[in-house]
């Protein structure tokens, strides 16, 4: 399960053939003992709790790295190592 960013005390993971629970393109997110999971296409929360100014942040950098994210989604699907993904400023 690599960690493909890290900012803000949160932390997005990506699993490898991660595809069979949600059935779709998705993260997963930690912080401070929280963990939730979220769609790439939308930012949707589909599983777990995280605090409310979290789940902002983490929408907001799923919307600026949509790209990048499907890209690692296709590569972690596969089995093989997704990219570390520029965290938020």
């Amino acid at each position: 399960m690599p960690t493909i960013s890290l900012f803000y005390g949160i932390m997005i993971l990506m699993f490898y053939r991660d595809n069979n629970q949600h059935h779709l393109p998705h993260i997963h997110a930690r912080y401070q003992g929280k963990e939730a999971v979220f769609a790439i296409e939308d930012g949707a929360v589909l599983n777990g709790s995280f605090p409310p100014k979290q789940i902002k942040i983490v929408q907001a950098w799923i919307e600026l790295r949509k790209e990048d994210l499907l890209l690692d989604w296709e590569l972690a699907v596969n089995g093989e190592e997704p990219f570390r993904i520029a965290p938020l400023q």
